[in-house]
């Protein structure tokens, strides 16, 4: 009986260990397992998410959205479309994540008084009543609605998250085959009276070989970071929020350039920048700064911060910007003597007015069904230059300063813009836009024994005169292809007082019919 109690004992702590056993490894492949399905559910949750992130692209490329310019962030060619049967392929020249893009605009323009056509300067001809605006022109132009230009950008993933981005872009004139180059054909005219000018202007495009964009960075959930030649944020501002499109043949700010570079255009584009853009929900922030560079370019720091957001209906955004060493330039005036030590003009010489900047932006837009509202403002303040620059200075596109006035703001300038405007889309294929832009200047003063008394003045004797400029354009934009759009618009506009002084008229007219191809 002892033997039998024994040997049961022994088979049941036997088979107890057993059962033991069994049950460990049970626990473990249990928790293997679920170890497994967790990291399958994050692997498919990231699938989801890059999955409605590539729908949601070719969505946008799909059905479009506004149609692009020379802006750099949304420098990507979007198309809506022109009939529900087209076909859904898409036929971008797109390898691997890289594609090449571009646009060819040329048009057909009546300018009551204007200049010939330039076969250097981006614009083409002076759509905006300009300084030496004289004589009719009826012919050709170029780059109304947008530039024509040729890019080559990337968006390719590096790893799970992130991807690295790039983009090359130039932009040319259709009519001549020449790289747009604003500085070169304001050297074209040096030494030359007003009625004997040409078409000239002062422009961030100065015959570089990417004359609009050479950049590259990183893009992940945390934002965009890009480093190299690239818009200023005030330079996005304009084109996303001007009704016009930031064309040059219907918006002021679009041909003038100035507002969208914070004062001077020279700066809508910044050389040997960082630029860092996020956003968190419906709110927006980025950052933008040009460090200070030895070469022919960035001759100065520049600084600007935007903060904005989209809620519903509504769009806003705000842009800060403080640019050191801001130069307009313009042609040598008659009988000007180059000095003996300046023996290399570089691409050129030009006659520089130097200034730091200070320009507060706000924007705001509202979409209703299909009518979107428009509304801009900016405030900028001309000082003298806190680092003066000298004639023998190299700058922009590798022209070199013949002249340098330092001394230009004894008074700061104070130049107010203001605009607004609507925008219709009729049909998915046709728009209707309507724009009124102003301009108003306060009465300062230079530092040239001609103006440092002048005191406070109302009429065009002086260009220190307060002025103002005023003007309505019309624009209709007619997508009658996937990569072809016709349109035809018209743009008045007036100077008066200080803003008129020194021209030959004091308004012109700009009727023009144009037709876009893009790819």
């Amino acid at each position: 009986m002892k033997m039998t109690l024994i040997s049961a004992a022994s088979i049941f702590a036997l088979t107890t260990a057993s059962h033991a056993d069994e049950l460990f490894d049970i626990q473990a492949q249990s928790q293997q397992l679920r170890e497994q399905n967790l990291a399958l559910i994050k692997r498919l949750t990231n699938l989801e998410k890059r999955q409605r992130e590539l729908e949601a692209r070719q969505a946008k490329q799909s059905a479009g959205a506004e149609r692009p310019v020379d802006s750099i962030t949304a420098g990507q060619t979007a198309y809506k479309a022109v009939s529900k049967k087209a076909s859904p392929s898409n036929d971008s020249l797109t390898w691997n994540g890289i594609t090449l893009y571009g646009a060819v605009d040329l048009s057909l323009s009546y300018l009551d008084h204007a200049q010939p056509l330039s076969s250097t300067y981006g614009a083409g001809v002076n759509y905006l009543i300009s300084r030496n605006s004289n004589g009719q022109y009826l012919g050709v132009t170029g780059n109304a609605l947008s530039s024509s230009f040729i890019g080559l950008k990337g968006d390719v993933e590096l790893t799970e998250g992130l991807s690295g981005v790039f983009n090359f872009q130039t932009g040319f004139n259709p009519w001549s085959g020449r790289l747009s180059d604003g500085p070169g054909s304001v050297a074209q005219n040096n030494g030359l009276p007003l009625s004997e000018q040409t078409t000239f202007g002062d422009s961030s495009k100065a015959g570089q070989p990417f004359n609009i964009a050479a950049y590259g960075g990183l893009k992940s959930e945390y934002g965009i970071l890009t480093y190299g030649r690239q818009s200023a944020l005030t330079s996005d501002g304009v084109f996303n929020y001007d009704p016009m499109y930031n064309s040059g043949a219907f918006s002021v700010i679009g041909f003038q350039g100035a507002t969208g570079g914070a004062g001077d255009t020279e700066n809508r584009i910044y050389d040997n920048s960082f630029k860092y853009l996020v956003s968190v929900g419906p709110f927006r922030a980025a950052a933008e700064t040009q460090v200070r560079s030895g070469f022919g370019g960035a001759t100065g720091n520049a600084f600007e911060g935007q903060i904005g957001g989209d809620y519903a209906g509504p769009s806003f955004d705000a842009i800060f910007s403080y640019v050191q060493d801001a130069i307009s330039v313009a042609p040598l005036s008659v009988g000007t003597i180059i000095p003996t030590t300046l023996t290399d003009p570089g691409s050129g010489f030009v006659a520089g007015t130097i200034s730091d900047n200070t320009s507060v932006m706000l924007l705001a837009k509202y979409a209703i069904g299909p009518v979107k509202l428009y509304g801009g403002y900016e405030h900028i303040q001309f000082a003298n230059p806190s680092n003066p620059l000298f004639a023998g200075q190299t700058i922009l596109g590798g022209y070199t300063l013949a002249s340098a006035n330092n001394t230009s703001f004894t008074t700061d300038r104070i130049l107010q813009v203001f605009w607004t405007g609507a925008r219709y889309a009729v049909r998915p294929y046709l728009d209707l836009s309507v724009g009124y832009y102003h301009e108003e200047q306060n009465s300062y003063q230079g530092g040239t024994p001609a103006t440092l008394n002048a005191g406070h003045c109302t009429d065009a004797s002086l260009s220190q005169c307060s002025g103002q400029l005023d003007a309505i354009s019309f624009l209709a934009d007619y997508r009658f292809a996937k990569r072809f759009d016709a349109y035809a618009g018209i743009m008045w506009a007036q100077v008066s007082n200080g803003l008129a002084s020194g021209f030959l008229h004091r308004s012109a007219i700009d009727p023009t019919v144009g037709l876009r191809f893009q790819f």
